[in-house]
């Protein structure tokens, strides 16, 4: 039987005239090739979600298509993601879509006395959605670092508690003028009280101690200052930034968030 004679039921009219918003495959993991900021690629492992809008007249959509896509994607970075969602638009036959990649990104770091190197790896995902018109890319990452109570440092008459952080960016770029990965990573790091390493000396363990000691920050302080650099980068269009603090003297995170569209 040849693929002329074999029915697609996919392709038949559906007389409910109902739309359906999204609909696709999730939850599908793939190797991918990263693009890093120097032009050097490295090899992680993304989990994929791909989903189209089905119109009213047409009973589904054609999940394999998505399946060819993923497995023609061998190097991808936010600069060529659009394109990815375009292709995927067109071998659909579909309006509008959305495309979700999320992946571990490692960055190899010299400890910050003892130049020992190691690999730290970071959340990473990338977001498409839109149109055949207009496709909104976001680049997320998710960066651990460590801060300090300013609070528990003035109250105190030595020491004072700190907490590891989760800060995460979600910043939308310009198309014409894209950022890298490590840039975004980068932001996070220098604006916690301390970023961390995977490896540390003793030498480098004093350095962190007495580096999160000198530079304090509330949970309000660090969304702050990670938004204050995103406001002066005319390549960011919008942005969501976050920070969990994992506190260390209570059952409980502090968290802050900021929220906005130079756009409008």
């Amino acid at each position: 039987m040849t693929d002329t004679t074999i029915p697609d039921v996919q392709g038949k009219p559906d007389t409910r005239h109902i739309a359906i918003t999204r609909v696709g495959i999730r939850d599908i993991r793939l190797p991918l090739r990263v693009i890093n900021k120097d032009g050097s690629t490295q090899d992680t492992v993304a989990t994929a979600e791909m989903t189209v809008a089905l119109p009213h007249h047409q009973k589904g959509t054609h999940m394999s298509r998505f399946i060819h896509l993923l497995n023609e994607t061998a190097v991808l970075d936010p600069a060529t993601f659009a394109a990815l969602h375009t292709e995927m638009l067109a071998r659909l036959k579909a309006e509008e879509g959305s495309i979700e990649l999320t992946f571990p990104f490692f960055i190899k770091k010299q400890a910050p006395v003892s130049k020992t190197e190691s690999l730290l790896d970071y959340r990473v995902r990338l977001l498409a959605d839109g149109n055949r018109a207009h496709c909104e890319v976001r680049v997320e990452v998710t960066v651990a670092v460590t801060s300090l109570c300013p609070c528990s440092k003035e109250i105190s008459q030595y020491g004072a508690h700190n907490q590891r952080s989760h800060i995460i960016i979600n910043a939308v770029y310009d198309p014409a003028t894209p950022f890298a990965i490590e840039e975004l990573i980068r932001i996070g790091e220098e604006e916690g009280s301390c970023e961390i390493w995977a490896t540390l000396k003793r030498p480098d363990e004093k350095y962190v101690t007495e580096r999160a000691y000198e530079n304090p920050k509330f949970v309000e302080d660090i969304v702050r200052d990670v938004a204050a650099r995103l406001n002066d980068d005319a390549r960011i269009q919008a942005y969501r930034v976050s920070s969990e603090n994992f506190e260390s003297i209570h059952n409980h995170s502090a968290y802050a968030q900021i929220t906005c569209d130079k756009r409008v």
